[in-house]
């Protein structure tokens, strides 16, 4: 992986400079151009055919937001969040505003990543997603985002099957990025999203590859909406809601340093799921627990103890827990995921 597990806010930050360093390295190069031409010559043709202008402007979109967009790491225990909502998201014939997404270009980095099944059956991990907006020359605007593989995933089949195919080629691996562009699609901005149309394809010729053991794969077969686009849209949807809290990493000064010469954005945000924080009273006494928001309490019974030592329980009707005026989050129950 990329990420080491349970890494503290700052080693996040730091291993997001180092990533984000490399891959402006790479896609600045000509080996993520080489790898573009041969992604696309396999690509179905819903996207056409791919000249040599039109690689060039996907080489410069798929490579800035590595540079100038704005950084986002999802925490472990928000994958899953995102997963959901991704899966079950349909956008078909919804017009997304200008303000949809929280900025003009960023890239999200997934320390525990989601996998992506084609419409042939491969899977590949997305250990990273990014999106530019960009207008034509008729005026109209789109996101162009892209899902992006983590070439050190033990469990990616995908890194499998590349590691078969430069096993003769030893040069060309070592110069690919941490990354490799593995999904490509965009998102209209005030036109209606359209419904994803794939094309027939025969089980005989295509093998069904599972998806790793307990990892959040998005299904292209199935899915209502593009996987990469249905994982964008909920990112950006649920990074805005009350059940994120969105903390700024703090940087050390060699991964600063290092952020200045390669000229990229450093000021790192992760995306938890938001949570009490106990805060220490004056005083040598416990720490309270204060709630940023409000929430319905499902009815339950509480276990006590009497004087004498005997067990006993009373019914907890069902209430709302929380400072007044906080943001309800809405819903009939609330579900904590720790980790």
């Amino acid at each position: 992986m990329n990420f080491l597990p349970n890494d503290t806010l700052a080693g996040y930050a730091r291993t997001a400079v180092d990533l984000r360093a490399r891959m402006v390295d790479f896609t600045s190069g000509i080996p993520a151009r080489t790898y573009l031409e041969a992604m696309f010559a396999g690509m179905p043709t819903e996207y056409g055919t791919m000249t040599p202008d039109m690689l060039e402007a996907i080489h410069v979109i798929t490579g800035s937001p590595w540079r100038t967009g704005e950084p986002y790491i999802v925490a472990p225990a928000m994958t899953a969040i995102i997963a959901a909502a991704a899966q079950a998201l349909d956008l078909s014939g919804e017009v997304l505003l200008d303000d949809t997404a929280p900025d003009d270009q960023g890239v999200v980095f997934f320390p525990e990543p989601l996998y992506h099944r084609g419409h042939t059956g491969k899977v590949s991990s997305i250990g990273a997603i990014t999106w530019a907006r960009i207008t034509t020359t008729s005026g109209q605007s789109s996101w162009m985002v892209a899902g992006w593989a983590d070439q050190h995933d033990p469990h990616d089949p995908s890194v499998a099957r590349r590691r078969a195919d430069l096993a003769a080629r030893p040069d060309i691996a070592r110069r690919l990025g941490p990354y490799l562009l593995s999904d490509y699609t965009d998102i209209p901005i005030g036109r209606p999203v359209e419904h994803p149309e794939h094309p027939v394809i025969d089980d005989a010729v295509h093998d069904w590859e599972p998806a790793p053991d307990g990892r959040f794969c998005i299904d292209e077969a199935t899915a209502r909406t593009r996987g990469c686009t249905a994982i964008a849209y909920a990112f950006w949807c649920i990074q805005a809601q009350p059940l994120a809290t969105v903390a700024a990493a703090a940087m050390d000064r060699p991964s600063r340093r290092r952020a200045e010469r390669a000229a990229i954005k450093h000021d790192t945000r992760v995306v938890m799921l938001r949570r009490t924080s106990p805060l220490a009273e004056p005083g040598d006494g416990d720490p309270k627990w204060h709630y940023r928001v409000r929430f319905v309490v499902r009815g339950h019974w509480r276990r006590l103890t009497d004087r004498d030592g005997n067990p006993y329980r009373i019914w907890i009707n069902a209430h709302i827990k929380g400072p007044d005026g906080a943001p309800l989050l809405h819903g009939e129950k609330v579900a904590v995921l720790a980790r």
